[in-house]
């Protein structure tokens, strides 16, 4: 239930308009912090994983605006670097609840057909 609140939040607002990467990054640490209770060295850890992330996103996205799709080995590329980056920062039953829970909570919207969204 924490988490649902927590996340519906994270999924309200920008109007349309894309966050930045600072934006995305902080919402994402409060996220798994508030739901955690991360220390701050785990805070920092978890920061710079999902900024590298973040960033490297934004890149891509903008390189896309040319016309160009990125390779999605690309994609999938980034997701493992920071996924190894946040198994160093949490412990094996927080990584695995961040995946299975908070991910996909900061993705609405993406998940096709049979969701009860």
């Amino acid at each position: 239930m924490l988490i649902a609140l927590t996340l519906g939040s994270y999924a309200q607002g920008g109007g349309g308009q894309r966050r930045t990467a600072e934006e995305r990054t902080k919402r994402a640490v409060d996220t798994v912090t508030s739901v955690f209770k991360l220390d701050e060295a785990q805070q920092a850890q978890v920061q710079t994983a999902f900024m590298d992330y973040n960033t490297a996103m934004d890149k891509m996205r903008e390189s896309m605006q040319g016309g160009t799709r990125p390779d999605r080995t690309a994609f999938e590329k980034l997701t493992t670097e920071r996924d190894e980056k946040l198994k160093k920062a949490l412990s094996a039953d927080q990584f695995k609840k961040c995946k299975e829970d908070i991910e996909p909570a900061m993705r609405p919207g993406r998940q096709g057909g049979g969701g009860n969204n």
